[in-house]
């Protein structure tokens, strides 16, 4: 069975999701497939190594053994990796896909770090999730980092960094903002087919927030043009406002050249997504790089 690291590698995604779907989703394949898969282990074993819970799954103490041989196995196969990627020494430029707040605010101080990791070039296309995912399934990139799950079939999406979407001035507004704060304000709004604008007008909606009774500016297509619009405009009596993630606008917010605010007792949190093919889903070079990723999701 050892031979067959697919398998184990299945079993260390479970215990690491702490679920079988999540497992699922990380590994590109169906549930059925992933408990066939610890099936097998178990029949192999002839005991049992995963209980399924209400809350989650917890390990036998067979599993518990399983677990830490499972560990040094790819601990030991990462290694390996490592050493192949040298003698490999791809001579190519990775493509990058990234939606607007990513690609503007997230991702570019970590560009030359990876350069360093992969030991190659790294090319950035920024554009709207959809089509940055059009881009990844024509193959003309070879990651996607997107704020949106945009969902294709050939495709494995990871959660990778949270983002939290916030309200925000060029002039000082309450830091909690209730309902009828709202229509305190004249607001610029992002396009329509925008995620940032579909999950705040969600958001607004739960609340009950009525979005058409807004003082509506203007509408532009970018977080960036959000901002600048925002940080040129004149102060007057009703602030003008917007929303967009926290990255793009936290360095203003440091030096006090922009306010933040949030729904008093409402966060609008999200997840980030790093996105790449099935295809690639054993590729040495290609996880070498989500790796990566991954180790800034925890910084």
């Amino acid at each position: 069975m050892l031979k067959d690291f697919a398998k184990i590698n299945t079993f260390l995604s479970v215990i690491k999701e702490k679920s079988f779907s999540k497992a699922s989703a990380k590994l590109g394949i169906s549930q059925p497939a992933v408990t066939q898969q610890i099936k097998y282990i178990e029949d192999y074993l002839e005991t049992k190594v995963v209980e399924r819970k209400k809350n989650g799954i917890k390990l036998t103490k067979e599993g518990e053994d399983l677990y830490r041989i499972a560990i040094k196995l790819e601990k030991a196969i990462a290694n390996s990796e490592k050493d192949l990627l040298k003698i490999i020494n791809k001579d190519f430029t990775y493509i990058i896909g990234a939606s607007f707040t990513v690609g503007n605010y997230v991702i570019p101080s970590y560009l030359g770090k990876l350069k360093e990791q992969i030991n190659n070039e790294v090319y950035m296309n920024v554009d709207k999730s959809e089509n940055i995912i059009e881009m990844l399934e024509d193959k003309k990139i070879d990651i996607a980092l997107i704020e949106s799950p945009v969902l294709g079939d050939n495709l494995i999406f990871r959660e990778w960094v949270e983002d939290e979407l916030v309200i925000f001035s060029n002039q000082s507004i309450p830091k909690k903002l209730t309902r009828d704060d709202l229509y305190k304000f004249d607001w610029i709004c992002r396009d329509e087919k925008s995620h940032t604008r579909k999950l705040t007008s969600e958001v607004f909606e739960e609340i009950g927030v009525e979005c058409s009774s807004f003082s509506v500016m203007g509408v532009v297509a970018s977080s960036t043009a959000i901002k600048e619009t925002i940080m040129r405009s004149q102060k007057t009596v009703r602030p003008i406002v917007s929303v967009v993630s926290k990255h793009v606008i936290s360095e203003e917010v440091k030096n006090g050249t922009l306010f933040e605010a949030r729904i008093k007792d409402y966060n609008i949190k999200r997840n980030f997504y790093i996105v790449y093919s099935k295809e690639k889903k054993h590729d040495a070079f290609n996880d070498n790089v989500v790796s990566f990723l991954m180790s800034m999701a925890l910084k």
